[in-house]
């Protein structure tokens, strides 16, 4: 059986469209997917394995595997753990429109 093809982004778009709960919640993922992405890129910028940077600060490498597939959300205590590793910080600001 062959596979159907579909265009994803359409897809979401039509469901946001059409669900308001559904919207919010893809938008809220949005912000915690670009934080997580940001995580990756820095550590792997720094040249730091996951194990490197789960021993430094106090986590086990799967953890931080999790984290990074989004299989797993970070409690406040181990984000602000891995950014001080990575040498940055949790910062609050208001969202510009």
């Amino acid at each position: 059986m062959p596979f159907k093809k579909i265009n994803v982004n359409k897809e979401i778009n039509n469901l946001k469209l059409n669900n308001s709960d559904f919207s919010k919640a893809w938008d809220e993922s949005r912000e915690e997917y670009k934080l997580i992405s940001e995580i990756v890129r820095i550590r792997k910028q720094e040249g730091m394995s996951q194990s490197e940077l789960a021993r430094r600060s106090g986590n086990k490498q799967q953890s931080i595997s999790r984290i990074e597939n989004r299989e797993n959300s970070p409690t406040l205590k181990t984000l602000c753990s891995i950014l001080n590793v990575l040498g940055y910080e949790l910062k609050i600001e208001i969202k510009r429109k």
